[in-house]
């Protein structure tokens, strides 16, 4: 993958973390933690995964 390219999915894994905060967890600690926990893991796995190998 081009450097582009990891920069647009770093950007798109952030947009969506800061999306699910704003939208659906304010003002719970917690919760938003574990989600952009999972939100990464989840990220970081299809990475590996899929794009890696191209």
């Amino acid at each position: 993958m081009s450097r582009v390219a990891v920069a647009l999915y770093v950007l798109g894994m952030v947009v969506i973390i800061v999306g699910a905060d704003f939208l659906f967890l304010r003002g719970r600690f917690w919760e938003r933690l574990a989600v952009n926990i999972a939100i990464v893991c989840v990220f970081g796995a299809f990475y590996l995964l899929v794009l890696r190998r191209r």
